[in-house]
């Protein structure tokens, strides 16, 4: 079990990260064995640790195994063995948990708890659970209370988003987990046949409680099902507030009570994804990998959907709804991060195509807002992984105020997928990278598709729809070409890396690609980077141009051309010294410019998917010469970031690399 948990954990380990541990307890009739040990930095840390434990025989076999591992970022506390999970409920670990999310209530539940007499040693949210979770047990009416029951009590006590398993010496060879705004998967693995592919849910007032056999082998949560896939490509997705207890080989899941729309059932799942698929092959680094899938991605992303004979679109998860969308007062498009940069980079040829009101929203702001809902609008939620948890939260706010919902996702059996009323896989292949890329274009692919069906049928707008499907047919073979510039963008990332900001701009069709260009240099790079409408330049930010700074201006041949050529003007005038993404016939720009990026031309609605690709190569070779692990969260704490001197030497492949390494 240890190997399959360190396998596990291996497989998540591109997330880049800082702290990972494990809880195993291996049960037989002569012997007992209860493991708990965490660590920070990479997961050979924790194996390094494991292996100094004294006393252990890696060969014994019992008859009950069961085991925990988890491998985070730290949110509450610095990266430390104390912080990392899992988490204990006291010093004879008598309860053990592994979290994912935020616990938005830890701080009241602690003050109580103290009161108690609990005694803390982490400075997390997660180590609240453990010890309320004891304080339950403690204080339980009789000792017929089940472990399913006891999860469903501290969770009622939980506020936030989490994803959580349990496990106890009160309760040998048993697990629990449950979610709330997160994803949680259950990996199948049997010796025979099922006799059914759904498992039913109990509720608290069921009289007869039917274990249904399942495998002995219950995999961890995790994204894309990738420490899964390896041991098997058969899952049940969770719904939240469901509550999973496999014991000793037996599934059952649990909810407290029947509400409206409930599905009696959870369908056993097969996964369609093969572990090569989630390898980096010769690539450096997943981010790398999935950049150069982008030819492919956009062309799924219309397989099957779009004819380029005859100009048609069929999008089979919106055909019993597009007539209700047609009737719509406005379009809503609810997004995070570079999903927002998605529905801003397309709005203005969904109001273009559909005559239509479009909104483009952050999730959180949404939700901040108290933002008016109304029947007649359609809402779209936006997301790679399905799993946003403030898009989400304004899924169900929306669909509280009674309007249609329409998830465009990448992960087949999200959350958004299955709460939304229709919607569109963007069917882009597993994202591994926690840098977004080839999801963006993929979002930004289906959102056109989206406005090419809305206007089908009116006769004025057929010229404009034979164009952009036009366009649409050499997409993957310009960005091939695109591609082909990746030694040309990584030279001027050798000249940029040691600068400490970047400014882009652009305007029209581009500033979304301003906006997720600079979100990824930020994400990956840790430079300040800014992304700014060409059009403002006069209201404050041309005050930050001037010789020294870098300046990326993106200036196609659409409609904003003359005031792009203007904004040029005016950078140049402040003795900057811009770096143009152009259209390669553009040879007023290349002329008018002492450094250019030189890209295909494409119709300007699809432009912003080629524009915006030498940025994110611009980022990834940033990141690489400036020392940092290209696949590690932007959010980590204890990141090593450049001193003063900035990036000082060499590693044995000749790329920079900082005095201090970026994990323990």
């Amino acid at each position: 079990i240890l190997e399959i948990l360190l396998k596990g954990l291996h497989r998540l380990e591109y997330r880049g990260y800082d702290s990972a541990g494990r809880c195993i307890r291996g049960l037989s009739v002569s012997q007992s064995v209860c493991l708990l040990i965490k660590q920070r930095g990479k997961v050979q840390a924790l194996d390094e640790e494991i292996n100094k434990q004294q006393g252990i025989d890696m060969d014994v076999e019992f008859d009950v195994h069961l085991g925990i591992a988890h491998t985070r970022w730290a949110t509450h506390g610095a990266p430390s063995p104390v912080n990392s999970h899992p988490h204990r409920s006291d010093k004879n670990n008598e309860f053990i948990v592994i979290h994912n999310g935020i616990i938005t209530n830890y701080k009241d539940l602690r003050k109580f708890l103290e009161s108690k007499d609990y005694e803390f040693e982490s400075e997390t949210d997660t180590e609240t659970i453990a010890k309320l979770v004891k304080y339950m047990y403690d204080n339980r009416e009789n000792d017929e209370l089940s472990f399913t029951t006891l999860v469903e009590r501290v969770t009622q006590q939980l506020e936030g988003a989490f994803v959580l398993v349990f496990k106890s010496v009160h309760y040998p060879g048993e697990a629990v987990g449950t979610r709330r705004g997160g994803p949680l998967l259950i990996g199948v693995k049997c010796d025979h046949k099922l006799s059914t592919d759904h498992i039913p849910i109990l509720y608290r007032s069921s009289k007869h409680r039917i274990l249904t056999p399942v495998p002995r082998l219950p995999s961890p949560p995790c994204r894309h099902g990738s420490a899964v896939i390896e041991h098997t490509n058969r899952v049940i997705f969770l719904e939240d507030d469901d509550v999973a207890a496999v014991n000793e080989g037996r599934l059952s899941i649990h909810r407290i009570k029947r509400t409206a729309g409930d599905h009696p059932a959870r369908a056993i799942q097969t996964l369609q994804m093969e572990l090569q698929q989630i390898m980096k092959g010769n690539y450096r680094a997943f981010m790398q990998k999935e950049i150069f899938e982008q030819p492919e991605s956009v062309f799924n992303t219309m397989r099957g959907r779009v004819n380029f004979d005859d100009n048609t679109v069929m999008l089979g998860g919106l055909k019993d709804h597009i007539k209700e969308i047609q009737r719509c007062r406005r379009l809503i498009l609810i997004a995070c991060g570079t999903s927002y940069h998605a529905g801003v980079a397309t709005r203005q040829i969904l109001e273009e195509l559909t005559e239509l009101p479009v909104m483009v929203e952050l999730s959180s702001d949404f939700l901040d807002r108290n933002t008016p809902v109304f029947r007649d609008d359609v809402c779209f939620f936006i997301s790679q992984s399905g799993e946003t948890a403030d898009s989400l939260m304004a899924l169900r706010y929306c669909k509280e105020r009674g309007a249609l919902t329409v998830g465009i996702t990448n992960t087949v059996g999200s959350s958004i997928s299955r709460e939304t009323d229709c919607g569109v896989h963007i069917n882009a292949g597993p994202e591994i990278g926690v840098a977004s890329t080839k999801a963006y274009t993929s979002q930004f692919v289906a959102l056109i598709m989206f406005a090419l069906l809305m206007c089908d049928d009116r006769i004025s707008m057929q010229p404009r729809r034979r164009e952009i499907i036009q366009g649409l047919r050499v997409l993957p073979d310009l960005i091939k070409e695109v591609l082909s510039l990746d030694d040309e963008i990584q030279n001027l990332a050798e000249e940029l890396f040691l600068q400490k900001s970047v400014l882009i701009m652009g305007r029209g069709y581009h500033y979304a690609t301003c906006l997720e260009g600079a979100l990824k240099i930020k994400e990956i790079t840790y430079m300040h980077s800014e992304g700014i409408l060409a059009g403002e330049l006069k209201h404050g930010p041309l005050a930050l141009v001037d010789k020294q700074m870098p300046v990326i201006m993106i200036i196609m041949r659409d409609h904003t051309y003359v005031k792009c050529q203007n904004a040029l003007q005016q950078v140049v005038a402040r003795q900057g010294r811009p770096i143009v993404i152009c259209d390669r016939d553009d040879q007023e720009t290349i002329n008018n410019s002492s450094r250019t990026i030189k890209v295909p031309h494409c119709v300007d609605c699809l432009q912003g998917v080629l524009s915006v690709i030498p940025l994110q190569l611009l980022s990834f070779h940033l990141a690489v010469l400036r020392g940092y692990d290209v696949s590690s969260c932007p959010h980590a704490n204890g990141v090593q970031r450049p001193n003063a001197n900035g990036v000082q030497r060499a590693n044995a492949n000749g790329v920079r690399v900082h005095n201090e390494s970026r994990h323990v």
